[in-house]
């Protein structure tokens, strides 16, 4: 159903089965996927690619140009996979000519309020919580889950099947598979319970503890460690996947939190 109150370009291509709510407006060179659902004052800009059976809530800015000072009018784009929500006021904005395009994968919750800013790649099955904002260029694989109101630096990576907590900043790249929080933010293990929700095996649980037993509890640099993996521990796509992610990692990784006076209860 699409309202005759909504405005809806005539260069926009609205695939079968869409829903188009009262006051929405979709701009030209706009792309929604069949059984859709775009709400009630929902604004979708130009350039907006959306998949099939994606929900578009009231407020939700997709699309409008990068809040970057370099941007000067290229042809950039927004993707949105399949079956992706996006809540009450999110804003995802376009990229710009260093990636082309911010991208939203398949079946991503984009809570309310939260901020996708340009050249931002999100895999599938990514979790933003309230709030969350996003700089420039960050880079988030499939599984992972930001909690409210946490914020992460341009040009940061996320790795994947990780578990950030809320009203945190994220300044380094967090590793794949386990859980960041503090400030400064700081390894505090690895993400059990997701792991366990997404049929990883007991087996491929203890090898990822392994690993980062050495690269964070054991207290060796991140060179040592990294070499002591590679060199000792048995080949395997987990171990291969945690040693790439280390090596193309130009921000830095993050580290485990410095004990200090305020910790005297805490166990490492």
């Amino acid at each position: 159903m699409i309202s005759p109150l909504a405005y809806i370009h005539p260069d926009a291509k609205i695939g079968k089965e869409v829903t188009i709510e009262p006051f929405a407006v979709i701009h030209d060179k706009v792309t929604i996927g069949d059984h859709s659902h775009i709400m009630s004052h929902a604004v979708i800009h130009p350039y907006a690619r959306i998949g099939e059976h994606c929900q578009i809530f009231p407020g939700a800015v997709i699309s409008a140009i990068p809040q970057d000072l370099k941007f000067i009018g290229e042809e950039t784009f927004v993707e949105i996979g399949d079956h992706t929500i996006i809540r009450e006021c999110v804003t995802v904005n376009r990229g710009t000519q260093d990636r082309w395009k911010t991208i939203l994968g398949k079946h991503c919750l984009l809570m309310a309020y939260s901020h996708v800013a340009h050249d931002c790649i999100l895999g599938d099955n990514v979790i933003l919580g309230n709030a969350v904002q996003l700089a420039g260029h960050v880079t988030i694989d499939d599984y992972a889950i930001l909690s409210g109101m946490a914020g992460a630096h341009q040009f940061t990576h996320i790795g994947a099947h990780t578990y950030i907590a809320g009203h945190t900043v994220i300044r380094k790249d967090v590793p794949p598979f386990i859980k960041a929080a503090r400030e400064p933010l700081s390894y505090m293990g690895i993400n059990i319970v997701g792991l366990q929700r997404r049929n990883f095996s007991k087996e491929a649980i203890a090898e990822i503890s392994n690993i980062y037993h050495i690269l964070f509890v054991e207290r060796n640099t991140t060179t040592i460690a990294v070499q002591h993996i590679s060199d000792t521990l048995p080949a395997s796509e987990i171990k291969d996947q945690i040693l790439q992610f280390i090596a193309q990692s130009k921000s830095g990784i993050i580290k485990r939190p410095s004990k200090t006076a305020s910790d005297a209860d805490f166990t490492f």
